[in-house]
C-alpha cells in the first residue's frame, strides 16, 4: 500500500484522516463477500473490465433511466482500486482525463497482483465514511472491533455506505444503506458457494 493516497490527502483537510492497513488474513471473509456481492461480482473472472456490465449501462431502457441491478457496477474493484491508489476522484473533465491513466492501471494491477491482493489492497484503501479508509478502520469506528471480527451484517452494513459513505452513513443508519444492505446479505448468501469466490474471500 502507498504511505497515502491523493483522496486522503484531499479528505484529511476537511475530514481528518482514519485508515490503518491490515493484511488479507486479518480480513473478515465476510467483508470480502459482501464487497464483492456489493461492487462486483464478476470479479473472479474479468481481466479488469466487466464489458457485460459496461454494455448494460450503455444501453438505457425506452422512457427511463437504465439501473444495474446489485452487484453489476460498471466499475469492477479493480477499477475502483487503480482509481483509489494512484489516482484521484471526482467528476466532470478530470472524470474523463482521468480515464486513460486508469485502464492503464487497472491492466498493470491484474497482470501483476492477482485477484487476492486487489482485493486486500482494495478493500484497505476504500473510503467508507467521511475521512474513514479501509475496513480495518471503518470496523472500528462503526463496531469497535477489527475487520477480521466483523459479522455478516456488520460487513454488508459498512459496504452498503458505498459509493458515496460521505452522503450513506453507517451511524447514525442512513435510509439508503438500511435499504441496501439486506439486499447484499441476500447476494452473498447467492455466491458465497461459488469456487472462485471462496478461493478468494478464504
Amino acid at each position: 500500500m502507498p504511505p497515502i493516497t491523493i483522496t486522503q490527502i484531499d479528505n484529511s483537510f476537511s475530514y481528518g484522516l482514519h485508515r490503518d492497513y491490515v493484511s488479507g488474513n486479518q480480513i473478515s471473509r465476510n467483508a470480502k463477500l459482501a464487497a464483492i456481492a456489493s461492487e462486483d461480482q464478476a470479479f473472479p473472472d474479468h481481466i479488469g473490465f466487466d464489458w457485460d456490465a459496461i454494455e448494460k449501462s450503455l444501453k438505457p431502457k425506452k422512457g427511463k433511466k437504465q439501473r444495474l441491478p446489485l452487484g453489476a457496477a460498471a466499475s469492477t474493484i479493480t477499477q475502483q482500486t487503480a482509481k483509489n491508489v494512484f489516482l484521484w476522484q471526482g467528476g466532470g473533465i478530470m472524470k474523463y482525463i482521468r480515464k486513460i491513466p486508469e485502464a492503464y492501471f487497472t491492466l498493470m494491477i491484474e497482470l501483476v497482483w492477482g485477484k487476492k491482493r486487489i482485493l486486500e489492497v482494495y478493500l484497505n484503501a476504500i473510503e467508507m465514511g467521511p475521512g474513514v479508509f479501509g475496513i480495518e478502520a471503518a470496523a472500528q469506528k462503526y463496531f469497535g472491533k477489527s475487520a477480521s471480527q466483523l459479522s455478516r451484517q456488520e460487513a454488508a452494513m459498512i459496504i452498503a455506505c458505498l459509493p458515496n459513505p460521505k452522503k450513506f452513513s453507517v451511524k447514525p443508519m442512513s435510509n439508503r444503506v438500511s435499504w441496501r444492505y439486506p439486499q447484499i446479505l441476500q447476494q452473498m448468501h447467492n455466491i458465497e458457494d461459488d469456487p472462485d469466490i471462496e478461493l478468494l474471500i478464504k
